[in-house]
């Protein structure tokens, strides 16, 4: 079944997903975020974490980027067409270190000691 849903999910394979990607990069570029950048810390805290392992320099492009965003929706406008062209709204940043802290996550439960976000001090 999981097969089944990963093709059916897949760009490549599914025109439908194709046409929703598409899409969505066409949204994504008239703001100038990447996917990566729709991530909350606030709604998991793996991204959170995630977050606060990137080096400083890509944490402060991707708070660039959302504050861009947040201007240019506020005035209604979208970014020069020269610089939606530039765009690499796939360019992913967070998925890797994200699945390392889901992958230690995952480890720290499977040996039994609570998760980071639930320990207290005593």
């Amino acid at each position: 079944m999981s097969s089944f849903l990963q093709s059916f999910l897949d760009p490549k394979k599914n025109w439908l997903a194709a046409m929703h990607m598409k899409s969505l990069t066409k949204r994504l570029r008239k703001y100038g975020l990447r996917y990566d950048d729709l991530y909350d810390p606030y709604y998991d805290l793996d991204i959170k974490e995630a977050l606060n392992r990137l080096p400083r320099e890509i944490v402060d492009a991707r708070t660039q980027r959302l504050k861009r965003a947040i201007d240019l929706s506020m005035k209604h406008e979208y970014l020069p067409e020269n610089l939606q062209q530039v765009q690499t709204p796939f360019r992913s940043y967070l998925q890797d270190m994200l699945a390392l802290v889901k992958k230690e996550n995952a480890e720290r439960e499977a040996l039994g000691a609570l998760p980071l976000y639930q320990r207290t001090l005593p």
